[in-house]
């Protein structure tokens, strides 16, 4: 199909600063503990945040030792729309805004390939149309080309999963997929139910 053209994607408002992760909270206390100790003379050594969470501030691991990875970091649900974690890259954030403003819209064959306007997507064309929002895919693609895009692996924010047939998206531990298990619902929606992703190839944008 021809290459859309790259028209500017809504981006994402911050989020209240009140809104802060336990993750976050956990790593100021700790920091204002060890500074307590160091005025007053103790031998505490001092602790990273990011050496107490290391998957990062306001995501929850699988674990304790576990490796923080795009199925096990929480972002919200509410209402069927993504919040994202308050300590997520603002990349992330801007692939859920793109994601959510898409959310809901009925699955339509080519739908996002034409152009990256569309009033329904197709499941290479939702996750192509959420990438795009935070400049992360420059012109479409169809699931057997994103199953080549990017990294190789799961990525710690941002999973696609994707093969000739379908493709997926995992971000900050939701799912959002064309795919449902109601009857009758389809086109671009977010799940908090992962699926088996054997028969996909796991890719990622860089650093994400």
């Amino acid at each position: 199909m021809p290459a859309a053209s790259s028209p500017a994607t809504r981006r994402a408002t911050s989020l209240p600063g009140v809104l802060i992760g336990i993750g976050e909270k956990l790593a100021l206390t700790l920091a204002a503990v060890g500074a307590m100790a160091a005025l007053a003379g103790g031998a505490a050594p001092a602790v990273a945040a990011e050496a107490i969470v290391p998957w990062g501030a306001g995501c929850a691991s699988v674990s304790p030792s576990g490796e923080r990875t795009s199925s096990s970091c929480g972002a919200s649900l509410v209402n069927g729309r993504a919040i994202a974690p308050p300590g997520a890259p603002t990349a992330v954030k801007r692939v859920i805004a793109a994601a959510n403003h898409i959310n809901g819209r009925p699955y339509v064959w080519g739908g996002g390939h034409r152009s990256w306007l569309s009033h329904g997507y197709d499941c290479s064309g939702a996750v192509g149309y959420a990438l795009h929002g935070a400049d992360l895919l420059e012109v479409t693609m169809v699931s057997g080309q994103l199953a080549g895009w990017g990294e190789r692996g799961v990525g710690r924010w941002i999973g696609v999963y994707a093969n000739r047939e379908h493709v997926f998206m995992m971000v900050a531990g939701l799912r959002f997929d064309t795919r449902d298990t109601r009857p009758g619902v389809t086109g671009p929606r977010w799940h908090r139910a992962s699926v088996d992703p054997s028969g996909f190839v796991a890719r990622h944008p860089p650093g994400l």
